[in-house]
Formats: structure tokens, sequence, C-alpha cells
């Protein structure tokens, strides 16, 4: 009787080890569970993770590496292209004030030659020489060789008694009655002429031994000469330009 129950005594005892040792893990155990939950846990997350990603979640690495490299090739050739604009504004504003520069340089230079030519009014600082001659014996020559001086001088406009623009083809001469004339118009007694330039310099110019001064004053015409230095020289003359008959720009 006894060694009937000794069997389940001891399978009963090994059924209770088996139940304490489920309810109550070793050290290993506990690791290894404990793994497994991690495991578990993080393919979850994934899973979570991949199902809320963009369209770029199913990519591949190496698919997401070239793209990312194209974007930035393109990056780069957009900035390229900026700079590049930039440049080009920068030579088109230089371009504009160039050309603004030269144009007012052609106005510039324009101005100038029609005042040289005479046909403009004028102003600047100057003389003013007054000539007189109650002998009447100026002559043409002598009025010619005057005015040459004051070129000589620097003179850059001279007007003849508030009338006559001189021009480098003006010419002087005697009409029937013997009385002086520029460019055919007769001048009369006192001779003023008015000439822009550096004041000293023509005044010296007219004083020099053997020049206008000197004539006029000397015992062949026995005139007096006046010369009185101006801030500026108003010269309102202008000479008329024929239109060429046969002469066009090339």
């Amino acid at each position: 009787m006894d060694e009937a129950r000794e069997p389940r005594r001891a399978a009963a005892k090994t059924q209770r080890s088996l139940l304490r040792d489920f309810f109550r893990p070793s050290r290993g155990q506990f690791v290894v569970g404990l793994a497994l939950f991690l495991t578990a846990l993080i393919v979850v997350l994934t899973l979570r993770s991949q199902a809320t990603q963009p369209e770029f979640a199913n990519v591949r690495q190496a698919d997401l590496i070239q793209l990312l490299d194209n974007v930035t090739g393109e990056t780069r050739r957009l900035e390229e292209q900026v700079r590049e604009l930039e440049r080009s504004r920068t030579e088109l504003l230089s371009g504009a004030d160039r050309d603004q520069a030269a144009r007012e340089e052609a106005a510039r230079r324009l101005e100038q030659a029609r005042i040289i030519a005479g046909t403009v009014p004028a102003v600047g600082p100057g003389i003013r020489i007054e000539i007189q001659d109650p002998g009447e014996r100026v002559t043409a020559e002598l009025l010619l060789n005057a005015v040459e001086e004051l070129r000589d001088a620097g003179a850059e406009v001279i007007e003849l008694n508030d009338a006559v623009r001189l021009v480098m083809n003006s010419y002087f001469s005697a009409d029937e009655t013997g009385a002086v004339t520029a460019d055919g118009v007769a001048l009369a007694e006192p001779y003023v002429i008015d000439a822009i330039g550096d004041p000293a310099t023509l005044e010296a110019g007219a004083r020099f031994r053997g020049g206008l001064v000197s004539e006029i004053e000397g015992e062949r015409v026995g005139g007096r000469v006046t010369i009185e230095q101006l801030e500026a020289v108003d010269i309102s003359s202008v000479v008329e330009i024929a239109e060429p008959q046969f002469a066009r720009p090339r």
C-alpha cells in the first residue's frame, strides 16, 4: 500500500516544482523574456512608423541617397544661376553707367564744338578791349593781328562790337569807303573786342612789346587802348552755318 502511494507523491512533488518554477522564473529566464519583449516592441513600433511615413517610407536607402544627391546637385545649379544673374545685372548696370558717361561726354564735346563753331552763345571769364581810333588809322590787318594774338594767348571765344562772332574762317577787309569790315559787317570806332579765356593771360598777350597795345598807342596810329578783366564776359552773337550742298556725313 505504501509502495503504491510513493509514485503519486513523487509526481505531485514534480508538478508543484514546475508550477513554482513557472511563477518564480530564474534570472536567466527573466533576461530571455525581457529580450523577447523588447524585440516584439521594436517590431511593432517599426511597423507603426512605416505605416505613418510619407512616400519615402518604402524607398531603399540607396535610392534615398541618390535622390539626395540629385537635390543637392539641383540646388547647386540654381545657386550658380543666381550668381550668373547677379553678374549679368552688375554688367548691365556697369554698361548703363558707361553708356551714360559716354552720352555725357558726347554732349560735352558737342557743346564745345558748337562754341568753337560760334553757333551758340557763350559766357565765361575774360577781358574786354576798347580801341579808340580818333585818326581812323586802324586797318583790317591790324585788327586781324590783334585777334591772332588773343587766340595765341588762349582766347576761346571772340566777339567784335557786340555784333560779329569771330570763328576760324572769319576774315577782315575794307569796304569801298575804306571802313574796316569783319565777315562783311562794317565796324565803327571805338572797336570793342570781347574775349573769353584766362583774363590775366589774355591781357598779357595784348600788352606784350610789339603787340596790340604797342601798335595802337604808337605814333603810326596814335590811338588809345583800355583793357578790363571781367569775371563774366557774355557773348551773344552767333554764326549762321550754311547747309552743305554736296557733302554728307560718312
